[in-house]
């Protein structure tokens, strides 16, 4: 008999066995809590198609969709039963029957189009990684602030609801002190052709934003405050981005966390927090929903779960709503993305990792 088990899924993949396995399940009535916004979408690539499909699941559409190219968005359109199709974003900007955007687009566009929707009032989702840098991230905050809107950072762990019952419960002080993170994260890209995203300097390739925003978001979000020394190695890429790298993060309460990232060979998607009277171990975690905790004085292995990885983007568009309805613990979350932007903004700065919109 074989007993071998599969090795995980890849992202699409993985996705798509997410949708299968809810596709016969009523949706979630706590889910989308807060008044419904009208939503449009910039761009229509993978996360938009997911995104679709999400609110397909929750039986919502979205209102609107732009994109480069017109056709494909007329194709997106017709797919998911969109209602407009917009000739350019400015037209998308200047909707008044729109509330709220999501850039799912390339990130070294992700500022362009931040400037804009946010200067139009329009509430934003945007995919990670939001911007490329602490500049532009500050950037778009203060343009939201001006124009009294939301901005979200859709990192999908900042929005899972099994991070947030486990950071409930350290607060609570249940777990004791958090010591150390250890987050692993590895995805086989081949080199071939190196013009792709995931190589391409000027498509802001490398693995600190396509994959390091995920294991700097999981260990900030129990971390007591942002970490303020930061040690590393990275191994570029002949195009010039980051292939792999080692680092070490320390905060003032003296948390590490402790870093591996690869574009170029596979490893688990695996995270460990140490707290004093357990562990928590959570695989394939950027949109997992469920855990492990292990405690220290008996060994006693705990299983929590909480939410559904099919849900992913509803979860992100739920809080945006709840946020633009008055709940400050979701608005907050920008704080800890633009924590996480600035380890990812230094550790490039260290390995020289450059992007032509930065120069």
């Amino acid at each position: 008999m074989d007993h071998t088990t599969a090795a995980p899924l890849d992202s699409a993949a993985a996705a798509k066995a997410a949708f299968a396995s809810v596709a016969d399940k009523p949706f979630p009535s706590d889910v989308f809590c807060a008044p419904q916004l009208r939503w449009a979408v910039i761009g229509c690539g993978v996360i938009a198609n997911q995104m679709a499909q999400s609110l397909a699941l929750a039986g919502r559409k979205l209102a609107g969709v732009a994109n480069r190219t017109q056709e494909k968005a007329v194709a997106f359109a017709e797919r998911y039963g969109v209602e407009r199709v917009y000739e350019s974003c400015e037209e998308l900007y200047a909707d008044h029957d729109i509330d709220a955007i999501y850039i799912t687009t390339p990130h070294n566009t992700h500022i362009t189009y931040l400037r804009d929707a946010l200067a139009a009032g329009k509430h934003v989702l945007c995919e990670k990684s939001i911007t490329l840098n602490s500049a532009e991230l500050d950037e778009a905050r203060a343009i939201a602030r001006e124009h009294n809107v939301v901005l979200m950072d859709a990192t999908t762990i900042l929005h899972m609801p099994l991070y947030r019952e486990l950071v409930r419960r350290a607060d609570s002080g249940e777990f004791g002190a958090m010591n150390l993170a250890q987050i692993n994260f590895g995805s086989y890209k081949e080199y071939g052709d190196l013009t792709n995203r995931f190589y391409n300097i000027n498509l802001a390739g490398g693995a600190m934003l396509d994959i390091g925003v995920y294991a700097l978001s999981i260990a900030r979000l129990f971390m007591a405050s942002t970490p303020t020394e930061v040690v590393s190695l990275a191994n570029l890429a002949s195009t010039g981005v980051d292939q792999t790298s080692g680092f070490v993060t320390r905060n003032a309460e003296g948390q590490l966390g402790v870093f591996s990232l690869s574009l170029h060979s596979k490893q688990p998607k695996r995270s460990v927090i140490s707290f004093d009277k357990c562990y928590i171990e959570v695989s394939e975690y950027p949109r997992a929903d469920t855990a492990t905790i292990v405690w220290t004085e008996d060994g006693r292995r705990e299983t929590v779960r909480a939410g559904e990885e099919a849900y992913a983007l509803c979860y992100e568009m739920a809080d945006l709503e709840a946020a633009v309805a008055g709940d400050t613990s979701k608005a907050g979350l920008i704080d800890i993305a633009a924590d996480v932007m600035d380890v990812m903004t230094r550790l490039r700065a260290d390995w020289g990792v450059v992007y032509p919109e930065e120069r």
